[in-house]
């Protein structure tokens, strides 16, 4: 998408009209010209390529102008579509440098991309897909083993009581494939830094199991035919059948151990969002620190709201900097000494007097960035819902119509809202995850599907969740885990351990629920009558 650049410091204008007027007389006069002359080319080139909008130096409206200040710009490099090509917005940051965020993202898309990290996803997966297969198949391969001719063993033959055995055998597969592959054959939903202890149980008696059977298969059945031994059938598909019953009972465990223990709300987490401090509380059950951090991490990306950091950086009144004073005698005399104490404490004093109002400041300018929020929206609202009674289907208008289909038709009465959209976007810090066609294909849809004017501008007006934004859609999010305990421990009362991805951090805080103790209280019916008392003085 777009890039981004930072220039510190006052605007071009501003910091031109200095130099301007730091000359005197004709070359004054010259240079003035000049530059004027190079604002006015600079201006016509960029509208060759779209409309621009500026925020801070020039305002369309009058009450949403704010005073002159010195500002930092934001500035949002022309994309391609012409959506917002010359977007500016005013932080109070004062860094002369910056990485965009499409920058900051190639550095976690090498390591997603990476043969090494795909052979860590994928590795417990494949292991524990080929023990289950080996497990899964082992019963059915100690069946046949006697049936294949060309080994020539003597089996005796089969019973109608071994045929309920086989009956039972192949009925008790199929429900084990089918438990498999509910609770275990799933796409895996994070790759953690430790092992899955509960996993790498069932696993490691998967593999003692399965082995343990094919040693005794060996020992008790496979070296009785080298002494030329009728073996019994019946008894070789007990043998199997056991197997698959220790299978089903191992099933059993992992689904109690990896799916029911954690159903149970153990602990309360709160997670709380650095640096706008948005915050929110869960109850969760048994788990390990690692798969809290996954679980957190899913709420995250569910209840939040989408981050935005040029929200950080709204316009400010500028502030003069209140820094101490200091008093000197220049003239060293000794008897002063009282005037000048007296002369520093009222400078102390009224100094602390105006740091003591900003608070004040703070709070009437988000009143008024409050204000104008409100005052944008409406405009949006009343211009989108205009905008949509200019479309109709084909089949509702009676006379002659030129057919159109959902992008023609989006395309049609986009340009009704789009400023309204436009300065919305420029106000609320949303115009670097938008692009124009982007919110054309939106648009489609939405008149595809019948939608009304709110249910389009929904995506727009409201924050949350995450997900909302197009930027996380990745098939990879990467986060780290910053805990000072091993991460493949349980969760205990005043665990605490940070995720953070880029710029954004979730600190988690655990604490016990409380146990509650509900005593019951018996109401007495002789206490539950009443008396109505009437005198002078009530209205009754």
């Amino acid at each position: 998408m777009e890039t981004e650049s930072v220039r510190s410091g006052q605007s071009e204008r501003s910091s031109r009209s200095r130099r301007s007027r730091g000359h005197s007389g004709t070359s004054n006069h010259q240079h003035h010209h000049r530059s004027r002359g190079s604002r006015q080319s600079h201006r016509s080139n960029k509208s060759d390529r779209s409309y621009s909008v500026t925020s801070g130096s020039k305002r369309e409206d009058g009450d949403d102008r704010l005073p002159d200040e010195e500002m930092i710009e934001v500035q949002i490099l022309p994309q391609d579509d012409n959506w917002g090509d010359n977007t500016t917005a005013i932080t109070g940051n004062t860094s002369e440098h910056s990485v965009s965020v499409d920058d900051m993202s190639k550095f976690g898309k090498d390591i997603d991309e990476s043969v090494s990290f795909q052979c860590h996803r994928l590795l417990g997966t494949t292991i524990g897909s080929i023990l289950a297969l080996c497990a899964f198949l082992s019963p059915i391969v100690m069946v046949v083993l006697p049936k294949i001719e060309t080994l020539k063993w003597k089996v005796q033959k089969c019973g109608p009581e071994c045929d309920g055995l086989l009956i039972s055998f192949s009925f008790k597969l199929l429900i084990l494939v089918i438990g498999t592959w509910a609770v275990f054959f799933r796409k895996p939903k994070a790759t953690m830094p430790r092992i899955f202890i509960f996993r790498a149980l069932v696993l490691a008696l998967v593999f003692v199991f399965t082995f343990s059977y094919w040693l005794f298969y060996g020992v008790r059945i496979m070296e009785k035919r080298k002494i030329d031994y009728e073996i019994s059938y019946h008894s070789i598909v007990l043998f199997a059948v056991s197997l698959v019953d220790a299978l089903l009972f191992i099933h059993y465990l992992a689904v109690v151990l990896m799916e029911i223990r954690q159903l149970q709300p153990q602990f309360f987490v709160k997670v709380v969002r650095s640096p706008d401090g948005e915050s929110r509380c869960y109850n969760v059950g048994q788990l390990s620190i690692q798969r809290a951090a996954v679980w957190v991490l899913e709420r995250y990306y569910q209840d939040f709201s989408i981050y935005n950091p040029y929200l950080e950086t709204l316009p400010t009144k500028t502030r003069k900097s209140l820094s101490g004073f200091k008093i000197y005698d220049v003239d060293a005399i000794p008897n002063n000494t009282t005037s000048i104490q007296g002369q520093s404490r009222a400078v102390l004093a009224a100094n602390a007097r105006r740091r003591d109002s900003s608070h004040n400041e703070r709070f009437y300018e988000e009143q008024e960035y409050d204000r104008r929020v409100k005052k944008r929206r409406a405009r949006l609202i009343t211009a989108a819902e205009e905008a949509f009674t200019h479309i109709k289907r084909l089949r509702e208008e009676q006379g002659p119509a030129i057919p159109m289909d959902p992008s023609e038709a989006a395309q049609a009465i986009f340009p009704s809202m789009a400023r309204a959209l436009q300065k919305y976007l420029r106000i609320t810090r949303q115009q670097p995850r938008h692009t124009m066609q982007a919110i054309l294909d939106h648009l489609a849809l939405c008149l595809t599907h019948d939608l009304s004017p709110r249910a389009f501008l929904e995506k727009y007006l409201t924050p949350l969740p995450v997900l909302q934004n197009d930027k996380e859609h990745k098939s990879v999010q990467t986060w780290s885990l910053v805990c000072d305990t091993l991460l493949s421990r349980p969760v205990e009362p005043g665990c605490v351990f940070m995720l953070r991805q880029n710029d954004v951090s979730l600190l988690v805080s655990t604490h016990r629920l409380p146990h509650f103790n509900i005593t019951e209280e018996i109401i007495d019916p002789k206490s539950n009558k009443f008396v109505l008392r009437l005198n002078s003085e009530t209205s009754v």
